[in-house]
């Protein structure tokens, strides 16, 4: 299979699995916020039972999305280019799909929760579609290019590790003041009022210098050829 029917497939496990975790999170929209399943905040706690299954969620999508992409290419950061895709179309795609069901995110700049491993992460829509653009155009720019081999030197590593930084702690910087502060409890009726957008474009920047030089320098390279 050549890049392009591979990036194809790519994109449509994508879809479908944001369709899948769309489904999921409107079930517990209306478990957990059945007066109105299109405002989320103040927040609400998870039971511990329900806390236990999101976050087993949660890594086991991570675990799926990196397996296809490890499935997907024939080395190390050509299967990291392939999860990289899968994951921006995952997410993306996710919103398209709740914006489908119930008719949210109302706007891009409304909060969210995006994750809760090792804490809540909290932004606006458009902050983790902004990321997730990035990892979709350079990743599957690497899988349709099957030549092309991503240069990964000490700058590109350096970039996308401190952009990337920058960008998780602008996300979960809310939740560690409240978990210092009052611990799980204190998560019980917040509302986030504020996001840090200075701060997390120059992270979001320096993430798309650093992804960009690994994916656009790489060098064409033979194709390598199995005997047998």
């Amino acid at each position: 299979m050549n890049g392009r029917n591979r990036l194809l497939w790519l994109i449509i496990f994508a879809v479908a699995m944001g369709l899948l975790e769309a489904a999921v999170v409107v079930y517990l929209r209306e478990l957990y916020y059945p007066e109105n399943v299109l405002k989320i905040f103040p927040a609400k706690l998870f039971s511990i039972r329900d806390l236990v299954t999101e976050l087993s969620r949660e890594v086991a999508t991570m675990v799926m999305l990196f397996s296809v992409g490890w499935l997907a290419e024939r080395n190390f950061w050509r299967r990291f280019a392939a999860f990289m895709t899968v994951w921006g179309i995952w997410d993306i795609t996710y919103y398209f799909w709740l914006k489908v069901f119930i008719g949210w995110p109302t706007s891009l700049i409304e909060f969210d929760v995006l994750f809760l491993i090792p804490v809540a992460w909290i932004g606006p829509v458009l902050a983790p579609m902004m990321i997730a653009l990035v990892m979709s155009v350079f990743g599957g720019y690497v899988v349709w290019n099957e030549d092309v081999e991503p240069k990964i030197d000490a700058w590109s590593v350096t970039l996308v590790a401190a952009g990337g930084l920058i960008d998780f702690l602008c996300f979960i910087w809310p939740s560690l003041k409240i978990a210092i502060r009052s611990g799980a409890e204190g998560f019980r009726g917040f509302e986030p009022s504020s996001f840090a957008w200075i701060p997390f474009m120059i992270g979001w920047a320096i993430f798309t210098v650093g992804v960009g030089m690994a994916a656009l320098r790489g060098k064409s390279k033979p194709l390598e050829v199995e005997n047998g």
